[in-house]
């Protein structure tokens, strides 16, 4: 399945996870590009992660010790501070 992930927008892909040996418990997907992209899901394998940074999308994943609010809302500051205007 693909979703598509909208200029200069940040999501989260955590119920996107299908695997129960994965080492993250969530992933943020950052695209910091004027265009849309395209990524796969659901989430199995660790190689996923650099399928989708090789589409120029910023990959963040999160371990079961980190704090996922302070990583997403760090991310989102670093997008909005790079958003052109009229984005």
């Amino acid at each position: 399945m693909k979703f598509v992930v909208r200029a200069w927008h940040i999501i989260s892909l955590g119920g996107y996870i299908v695997e129960r040996n994965f080492p993250y418990r969530n992933i943020i997907v950052v695209n910091k590009s004027d265009e849309p992209i395209k990524i796969e899901i659901p989430v199995f394998t660790e190689d996923w992660i650099d399928s989708q940074r090789e589409l120029g999308l910023d990959i963040i994943p999160v371990k079961d010790e980190d704090s996922f609010l302070r990583l997403f809302r760090k991310a989102k500051a670093d997008l909005e501070s790079l958003k052109p205007e009229n984005a």
